[in-house]
């Protein structure tokens, strides 16, 4: 009988790419919405990248859940299988209250474990990031980051977005040694996740390269990401459920650090017609804007920074080597061209 994969968030840009390859490996699906109103959203996305759509209202189903709360939880598990805990927000600019961003995540995904632990399910999927990883500096001695490596929580110059990804995984494994040490938790930890989305709902890494793309800003911050399709981090999710050595690991799913100008010079070569500011603003004005603009001094601590990483165990995990991220980036302004105004 399929296995039935409890994914939350399922509208989210990655989580559809999720569905879609669980679906296309034979899963049966049950996504979390905030609202029902999302189904349809995420099923018409869905549909016309499957094989055999004919089966897929058989196949996938959906239930109401929030984060922030207890009601339906114990009800979403019921005859699940594996839980895939994708839900966490990823925003463009940071809060003003880092909590709000912080205390969804961390109690999301302890509400999650919760509940999985007490439906008996021992397989779980945590979707994290590399912000939980390399979010500090590395550590002296080390060459390049890999999983081993932690990112500092209480260091001043980390984002509220890297403190929540960081703190909400730390909890579920800490939930885990602490508490359901039966859980079988595995956890993903994609860079900056480009690629072409399923529809036109993207999130915030496909707004970059949108911003890119039409040259919304007369130069680009010398800043960038650990960087990744986003079919390698949906497979990553997929092929982990049933390799045992990934038990108690943190998968670091990324293939290459890059630059916005790196991102920029990619796109440049494949539309050479296109406007397509390649300039690199000087540190010293990016530091200026910063002292007006919260969202630019989120970056401030990472102007000129190149990451060494070691993605070996992502590599071994999918059994290939990534998909190069400069062509997840030409493939993402091509989506943006068949399907936004130019």
């Amino acid at each position: 009988m399929p296995k039935t994969v409890l994914l939350t968030g399922a509208s989210g840009y990655i989580a559809k790419h999720i569905a879609l390859q669980l679906l296309e490996a034979g899963y049966h699906v049950r996504g979390t919405v905030r609202s029902l109103e999302r189904c349809a959203e995420v099923t018409d996305a869905l549909r016309p990248h499957l094989s055999d759509p004919s089966t897929l209202d058989d196949r996938l189903s959906f239930i109401a859940l929030d984060l922030t709360a207890d009601d339906g939880w114990e009800r979403a598990m019921d005859g699940v299988d594996v839980l895939m805990h994708t839900a966490s927000p990823f925003p463009m600019t940071q809060p003003k209250n880092e909590d709000d961003l912080i205390r969804p995540a961390v109690d999301g995904a302890l509400r999650a474990l919760r509940a999985a632990h007490n439906a008996g399910i021992s397989r779980v999927i945590l979707t994290s990031s590399t912000a939980a990883i390399s979010g500090s500096a590395l550590p002296a001695g080390d060459t390049s980051f890999d999983e081993t490596n932690w990112t500092d929580p209480t260091d001043p110059d980390t984002s509220a977005y890297t403190r929540s990804k960081t703190l909400a995984e730390q909890a579920a494994w800490d939930f885990v040694r602490d508490i359901a040490p039966d859980l079988h938790l595995t956890a993903i930890n994609p860079g900056f996740v480009i690629g072409a989305p399923l529809d036109h709902k993207f999130g915030t890494s496909v707004s970059v390269i949108e911003r890119i793309f039409r040259a919304k800003d007369p130069m680009l911050p010398n800043f960038g990401f650990p960087t990744v399709d986003v079919r390698d981090v949906a497979e990553m999710h997929v092929v982990a459920i049933d390799k045992p050595q990934t038990y108690g690991q943190r998968i670091m799913t990324v293939d290459r650090f890059m630059k916005f100008v790196d991102l920029a010079k990619a796109i440049k070569t494949a539309y050479p017609d296109r406007k397509i500011v390649t300039r690199v603003a000087p540190d010293f004005v990016v530091r200026f804007l910063a002292m007006f603009d919260p969202a630019i001094k989120s970056i401030t601590p990472g102007l000129g920074r190149v990451d060494k990483l070691d993605n070996a165990r992502a590599i071994a995990t999918l059994g290939r080597g990534m998909r190069q991220a400069h062509k997840s980036a030409v493939q993402t302004a091509a989506y943006l061209i068949d399907n936004k105004p130019a």
